[in-house]
């Protein structure tokens, strides 16, 4: 059993910069893969970063990659998303999830989500 509470969105301009964080409870966080997926209004919800276990890997969507830093602080029961040089299109709900599977993380068949938290880039 995991819980996933995102927080850290806001309104940004174009250029600028977030950091969400993604707070679990349970036990059994540090066994868990964890990443993020966005929704915008309209589209499908996406893929965005995944990051393994004990940090060792991860991977991002190329629309992200370069911009967007994945990270986990598991004697926090915390993940991490460092989102810099934002743009209009970044906007969307952003949501956490986690499994002890990498390719459920991926894929966003995983067992646990948080409630997602609103990002907004103006330009």
């Amino acid at each position: 059993q995991v819980q996933l509470v995102e927080s850290g969105g806001g309104l940004v301009q174009a250029g600028g910069s977030l950091r969400l964080s993604c707070a679990a409870s349970g036990r059994l966080f540090t066994l868990y893969t964890m990443g993020w997926f966005r929704q915008a209004p309209g589209k499908e919800r996406e893929f965005v970063a995944a990051i393994r276990r004990d940090g060792s890997s991860t991977y991002y969507a190329d629309s992200v990659k370069g911009r967007f830093t994945i990270s986990r602080d598991n004697a926090k029961n915390t993940g991490y998303l460092q989102m810099n040089s934002l743009k209009p299109e970044d906007t969307a709900v952003y949501y956490c999830n986690a499994d002890l599977s990498y390719s459920s993380v991926v894929a966003g068949t995983s067992n646990y989500w948080g409630q997602g938290t609103q990002v907004t880039v103006s330009s």
